[in-house]
């Protein structure tokens, strides 16, 4: 398993991933493109790929203009590996090494990823729109550590 920060290049495979999952699934997958992509990895915030046997089986891009993450998946068959906890904490770390703004995230309620953020310490702070919003703040990140 190797971590490495994302790159353009790494985005047609971000992208399958993100169709691939299985929850949180984009009901218009319209609404998420390429360019979205890159705009989140070179100017709005910074991305990671994880990577086994050379194929990118997970990604995780903070946006650091709007302080929240804007996504982190991992291809179905390589869930429960420990793969999106890693990608989390690097991303978690780089996060609050330029900033102590409070870190947000929504996800779908009842799902494995709402449990995975409670789980690594996220505090849920009501609803945004039909999705729970969670919240991590410096302290209790670097406390948690």
């Amino acid at each position: 398993m190797h971590i490495r920060e994302a790159t353009i290049s790494d985005i047609p495979a971000i992208m399958d991933i993100r169709f691939s999952v299985t929850e949180n699934v984009l009901a218009n997958p319209d609404l998420v493109t390429d360019a979205d992509c890159a705009a989140y990895l070179t100017q709005r915030g910074k991305g990671w790929v994880c990577e086994i046997d050379d194929q990118v089986v997970g990604f995780a891009i903070v946006d650091f203009q709007e302080n929240n993450v804007w996504a982190l998946f991992v291809r179905p068959e390589y869930v429960e590996m420990g793969i999106g906890k890693k990608l989390h904490n690097i991303m978690l770390d780089a996060f609050f090494a330029q900033t102590e703004e409070v870190l947000w995230l929504s996800t779908e309620p009842g799902t494995r990823a709402e449990q995975f953020y409670r789980l690594q310490g996220w505090t849920e702070a009501g609803m945004k729109g039909e999705e729970v919003k969670f919240e991590m703040r410096v302290g209790d990140w670097r406390q948690g550590r």
